[in-house]
């Protein structure tokens, strides 16, 4: 598992505060939080990433949370997949004609 969550079905005018501020009305105390905004908008998208300090805080919070409302919306949390980072490999995109 990881010390990341995935916070899904949130509202639109949640921000990290009020992400941040559920987990901490039941006891956990979390690193920090991202609420995903569109890049086209600068709206939030509906969902944030929430980090903690270890893999069980993270997992005691994803059980003891989900479901909880947040602005008026029950959150959905699960484990976050952890990204490869990105490189620059070779390859990617068409080939040029000759």
């Amino acid at each position: 598992m990881s010390k990341k969550l995935f916070v899904g079905n949130l509202s639109y005018n949640a921000d990290e505060d009020a992400v941040l501020e559920m987990f901490k009305a039941q006891g956990f105390d979390p690193v920090s939080a991202h609420v995903v905004l569109d890049r086209d908008t600068g709206r939030p998208r509906g969902f944030a990433f929430v980090e903690f300090n270890s893999e069980d805080e993270a997992y005691n919070a994803r059980e003891q949370c989900n479901g909880q409302p947040v602005m008026g919306r029950n959150v959905r949390i699960d484990s976050a997949n952890e990204r490869p980072p990105r490189g620059r490999g070779p390859g990617g995109g068409p080939r040029r004609p000759r």
